[in-house]
């Protein structure tokens, strides 16, 4: 671990182990950040405050939900991939990031004519049928009917957890 200076965030073993405490998930209770507090021997403010440093200082990149959606029936589960013309990418992820089954929709490099896809967005749908009539409804509503795109349902689940962190990442902030 990198030396302990005034700079660095982990002379107090406190950060450390609200590090470890946020990669195991939030408590569910209605005060996460006060219960992490009290095991650790923080205040809530004290954890909120280090946790917004962090994120602010790029060391954690969001703090976020994972929703195990397959165990909720969830089972049609699609990630749907357009080939957007450059020029309307940014309108036309704010405008199909309005709908609420989009569950994610973000900007990829196209990769040559192999994967010309540069827009992704996920549906989680109950039965493929309602998901393949949301995928026409964000397609007609965003103006994309004549724009290519493939939709590529799940067939598994894999392990979902949330990110880990190194405590020599914080070490050298």
């Amino acid at each position: 671990m990198a030396e302990c200076t005034e700079e660095s965030t982990m002379c107090d073993p406190r950060h450390a182990l609200l590090l470890q405490s946020v990669q195991s998930g939030l408590p569910l209770v209605h005060r996460p950040y006060a219960e992490l507090g009290q095991r650790i021997g923080m205040s809530e403010t004290e954890v909120i405050g280090l946790l917004s440093e962090w994120v602010a200082a790029g060391i954690i990149k969001r703090i976020g939900v994972v929703v195990r959606h397959r165990s909720l029936g969830y089972d049609a589960n699609a990630m749907v991939v357009w080939d957007v013309p450059d020029g309307r990418i940014g309108d036309v992820g704010r405008r199909m990031s309005a709908f609420d089954f989009v569950t994610l929709c973000y900007r990829r490099p196209r990769q040559g004519d192999a994967w010309p896809y540069n827009l992704f967005c996920m549906i989680h749908g109950k039965d493929r049928a309602n998901v393949l009539a949301q995928i026409e409804l964000l397609a007609a509503s965003c103006d994309l009917t004549d724009v290519p795109r493939d939709v590529l349902f799940s067939r598994r689940c894999f392990k979902q957890r949330g990110a880990r962190y190194a405590a020599r990442a914080l070490a050298a902030s």
